[in-house]
């Protein structure tokens, strides 16, 4: 007798953390609305969440106010998640058929039926309220300027479709959030935020190219683009040099934010996780793409970390 197949609700999703919070605890009739979130696997989170710190960190340093510093990164780490799980089911609605055909990614609660596309949107559309809520605690400035991060977040899904580096959109969906902290302590956006955004988005492109030599194999037989297609054999060094650049603009809104040492050893950590990653990099090998991905959590911590002990240093 054959066993009976699993139901899409009970699918775990590829590339989520084994032994995660959510198949461990969550009840059996909430976990594909977690997963759909990504609360299984929550790295995009964390990824989001970073250029919000730093700027935050960068803009109390700057304008020498540090009141306001932790509501407003409370602020972002509930704003990151929501938002990240609003996105993430908006891309899901959006690439249900793509993801059907994809190994790691068919067994997404969309693209295996487990959730209805309908249904989905409409948990959309009730995480990007509690998203609302979070960003009209900010100023007027701050509150225009994440709105406007959403037609950004709305068109990234059908890049992949039309254009060969679809990761540069994503990097500036992504990135957002290093304009984020100096909108909420400025109501305005001085050069110093301009380089953070810049530099952040050539650190999403990056590591997202290393995430995306998952799929390098089915992304050509459906034809969905990515950087790790385009690059190719040369996608090593591009990676680097997209670290490269990353150091040296944050590095740029350190120095025009008043950053003093613990702030530069925060970076050299940062760029010494960067450095690390392109040393382990092999296109070939999915799990150690996964894992040298997932390690972009603990890059931005570095480089957090440092920009934090700055500020409580000056007290």
């Amino acid at each position: 007798m054959s066993r009976p197949s699993v139901l899409p609700s009970d699918r775990v999703v590829a590339d989520a953390p084994a032994r995660n919070a959510v198949d461990r605890f969550a009840p059996a009739a909430w976990r594909p609305w977690l997963r759909l979130a990504r609360y299984d696997r929550p790295i995009g989170s964390w990824l989001l969440l970073w250029p919000c710190w730093w700027s935050a960190a960068l803009a109390a340093l700057a304008s020498g106010r540090t009141a306001q510093l932790p509501a407003h990164l409370a602020l972002f780490l509930v704003g990151a998640f929501v938002m990240r799980g609003a996105g993430s089911t908006w891309n899901d609605i959006l690439d249900r058929d793509i993801d059907a055909r994809v190994e790691r990614t068919r067994n997404r609660p969309v693209a295996s039926g487990a959730i209805r596309a309908r249904h989905a949107l409409v948990f959309a559309v009730a995480q990007s309220l509690v998203g609302l809520l979070v960003l009209i605690q900010f100023n007027g400035f701050a509150i225009a300027t994440g709105i406007a991060s959403l037609a950004i977040v709305a068109v990234y899904p059908l890049m992949k479709r039309v254009m060969a580096a679809p990761q540069a959109v994503l990097g500036l969906a992504f990135a957002w959030g290093a304009l984020m902290g100096f909108a909420a302590a400025f109501a305005a956006l001085p050069p110093a935020a301009f380089a953070l955004y810049a530099g952040s988005i050539a650190w999403v492109i990056g590591y997202d190219t290393v995430y995306g030599h998952q799929d390098q194999r089915d992304d050509a037989v459906i034809g969905v683009r990515s950087t790790s297609r385009t690059f190719g054999r040369h996608s090593r060094r591009i990676i680097a040099g997209l670290y490269v650049a990353a150091v040296v603009l944050i590095g740029w809104s350190v120095a025009l934010s008043g950053g003093a040492w613990p702030s530069v050893v925060g970076l050299a950590a940062f760029a010494a996780h960067l450095g690390w990653q392109v040393a382990r990099l092999d296109p070939a090998r999915p799990e150690v793409c996964l894992a040298l991905f997932r390690s972009n959590r603990d890059a931005g911590a570095l480089l957090f970390a440092g920009l934090l002990a700055d500020v409580l240093l000056r007290g």
